[in-house]
This record gives C-alpha cells, structure tokens and sequence, in this order.
C-alpha cells in the first residue's frame, strides 16, 4: 500500500511540474522603459542600451521604448539607432501618452524601431539640426550637417521600409505630423490608445531581424517595467544644460566663501560637490572652454575688488565677463540647442554680482570699522565712576571694572571718559 501511495505522489509532483513549466511557458514577457519629456544624452543612451541587452539576456518577446522627447545629442542618438539596427530582438517604439512628441532625434530613435506606434494627439517631426543663430541656412557648415543628418535617417527609414522622403523633409524643412498623418504617410505603424491595445496588435507580428525573422507573442503578455536607476535619474536631471550652469555657478561661490572663510568648511564641500556634478554634466554636453574661462575670470575679477579699490571698475568687468561666458558656455550641435535662457544668465549674473558686492560692503565695513578690542578700543569710551575716583578708583567699561586714575575728583555714579591707557591702569576724565 506504502508502495502505491509513493507512486501516486510522484505522479503528482510531476504532474505539477509540467504544469509549472507550461504555465511559465504560456506567460511570455514583454521589456518596457520609459524616457520620459527628456533629453537623448549620454545617460538615457545608457538606459536604452542596457535595456536592450538585458531584454535579449532575458529572452523577452520585445522591448517596448515608451518616448516622449524633444531631442538630444547627436552622438547619443547614433549610439542608440546602432544597438536598435543591431538588436537581436524586436524594439516597439511607442510614442506616448496623449501630448507626448518624438521631435528631432526622437524621429531617428522611433523610425529605427521594427515597430514604431503613436497614441491618439501625439505628434512626430522638428528633425532639422538646431543652432541658435538666425542664419543657420547661410552657414556652409549648418547646410553640410543637415545634409548628412538628413542621409543618416533616409538611411535609416529605407532599411525598416517607411517613408525615407518624409524623414529627410522632416530634417531639412522641419515639417511635423500628427500620429494619423504619420500612419497615413507610412512613418509609423499603428496607432494605439493603451498598452492593452498595443499588445494585441504586436501579438503575430512578424519582425525582421539581422538574425531572421522572429513572430511575436504578446497576447498575453507580461510587461515588466525597468526604471531607470537612481544613480541615472540624477545623472539624467544634471546634465540639463541649465542644472551643469547653475551647478557651476554656486560651485564657485562655494569655494569662494570657503577661502575667504578658513574653517567653514560647509560651504567648501558644497561647492566641491557643485563643482564635480558640473564638471560630470559638462562632459555630456558640447562645452565651450573660453565660456568656462570667462566665467572663471569673473569670478576673479570678483575676488580682487574685495582685496584692491578699483572704485567698481573689477566689479563691472566680472559682470561683463560673467554675462559673456553665460552666453558662450555651450555650443549648439547640429541635433540639439544647448543655449541657456537668457532670463536664467541674467538671474545668475545679477546674483553673483550682488553677492560679490555684499561680500565686499561687509569686507570694506570691516576695514573702516571702529576698532573695539585692545589698547585701541577702549580710549575714547564712556564708563561710570564705581567708587569715588580722588586721585585712583575703579570704572566700569564695557561691562568690567578697571582702576583708575583722574586729575579731578569725579564722584560715584558718574560717567566718565577714558583718555588713555597704561597698561592695567586707565586715565579717565568726566564726560
């Protein structure tokens, strides 16, 4: 009987392992992330790719990129359009939610997707390389860099079979389409409300990879988010333009206040760590050196009118030349406008230079200040007579009793006024 009922639960375990794998079989997975009204840079490049690599080591059916940008660098965006071209499973783009655009290098990023999809009142196009001159279409260089970026995505469109005519207007002229024109236009692929709806539609489509042709499972279909890390959302929130500058800016306030404050130290770290986070964004981004330069002179210039009377002739020339390096700090690329807004130059401007000013009112006020220490101090003060000074007694002077000594009898309770001082004894008068 023992025998019977031992064969009876391993019938049973098995049967319940099968289950188990059938069941893990029959719930395929389906990789999201999300790039959220960012930028394409260098840390989201990062997040896309890994994201990539984790999906094909996990053997999921695809990797959906929920996008919503209005551009990025240029080098990221080739980085990004290489590992999609090169991935060894499907990459969904999907434009969303309502509202959201791929603009610029969010039209590579969505064109180089096996399936590209938009939800209803989102929108595609903008691709043209950004300057912030109003002359771009004279400059011989702007031409030769929307020429090759139009190339770049015609090349792109042809090898997923969408309209490569459209992706190079879009880059030359900077035409933009809503989600049906785009269907209709054939840039994308369909037009989804929700990821239910997506899932169905992607469930038996049939998509073209280096490495054959793969047909998809998404009916019923897990979707697993990945966020982005941490470390990367604070990477990604620092290398915005603005953030490095304004980074940069108290960075060097910090320092600043540490030096002519030995022992503060608060301020010194912090702008360490200012200055750092800055540095790290700047690499991110195309950086003009005589920009930092100029900002550093600046600050320079600050500095010395504390320590030499230029009767605000330094004060001007670090406001100038802060105002100028703010201006030239970043450089536009041929994908993204990398210029700060002029109302957060002026801001920065104004408040470094009101801060210098303070710091130099406090450090003149405390050069022509009344010295209230030692021999110096004392003279020419008012105390009261503690006891009856004829010749010698005591005083009160600044809240202590000293001796004293008086040609002429002063009684107790009046005020007296310090003359001079010798040693431990002082010489008063009646005030």
């Amino acid at each position: 009987m023992k025998k019977y009922i031992i064969i009876y639960l391993i019938v049973l375990l098995i049967q319940s392992s099968l289950s188990v794998a059938e069941s893990s079989a029959a719930a395929p997975v389906v990789d999201l992330i999300k790039i959220e009204s960012g930028t394409i840079n260098p840390v989201s490049a990062e997040y896309i790719i890994d994201a990539i690599d984790n999906a094909e080591k996990n053997g999921s059916q695809c990797l959906i990129i929920q996008l919503d940008t209005p551009g990025g660098l240029l080098s990221s965006t080739q980085k990004i359009v290489q590992e999609m071209m090169a991935s060894e499973i499907p990459i969904v783009v999907y434009v969303y939610p309502s509202g959201a655009g791929a603009v610029s290098a969010g039209v590579s990023i969505t064109i180089a997707a096996n399936f590209a999809v938009m939800a209803p009142g989102t929108s595609i196009g903008a691709a043209h390389p950004v300057t912030g001159s109003k002359t771009d279409s004279a400059d011989i260089g702007i031409q030769k860099a929307t020429q090759w970026w139009a190339s770049f995505n015609r090349s792109i469109a042809d090898k997923r079979g969408r309209n490569s005519q459209w992706v190079e207007d879009a880059v030359i002229n900077s035409v933009s389409i809503t989600e049906t024109e785009a269907v209709q236009k054939n840039v994308i692929d369909f037009i989804c409300p929700d990821y239910d709806s997506l899932l169905i539609l992607l469930d038996g489509q049939e998509a073209k990879l280096d490495s054959g042709t793969v047909v998809l499972n998404t009916k019923e279909a897990t979707i697993t988010t990945h966020e982005m890390s941490i470390r990367g959302k604070i990477l990604d929130i620092i290398s915005n333009p603005s953030i490095a500058y304004i980074l940069f800016t108290l960075g060097l306030l910090g320092i600043y206040f540490e030096l002519s404050n030995p022992g503060a130290i608060l301020p010194g770290v912090l702008g360490g760590i200012f200055l750092i986070l800055a540095f790290f964004a700047m690499q991110q981004l195309p950086v003009n050196v005589a920009g930092i330069l100029l900002i550093i002179f600046a600050t320079i210039l600050f500095i010395l009118e504390v320590k030499i009377t230029s009767y605000g002739i330094l004060t001007i020339g670090g406001i100038v030349s802060m105002f100028l390096g703010s201006l030239m700090l970043f450089k536009n690329t041929p994908s993204i406008d990398a210029s700060l807004p002029i109302s957060l130059i002026l801001g920065a401007t104004i408040t470094t230079a009101l801060f210098f000013i303070f710091a130099i009112g406090m450090a003149l006020k405390a050069q022509t200040k009344k010295v209230t220490t030692g021999k110096e101090g004392i003279v020419g003060e008012i105390g009261i007579a503690s006891t009856k000074i004829n010749p010698n007694g005591k005083v009160k002077v600044h809240g202590e009793y000293w001796n004293a000594h008086s040609d002429e009898v002063i009684k107790k309770g009046e005020h007296v006024v310090v003359e001079k001082i010798d040693r431990l004894l002082l010489y008063v008068k009646k005030s």
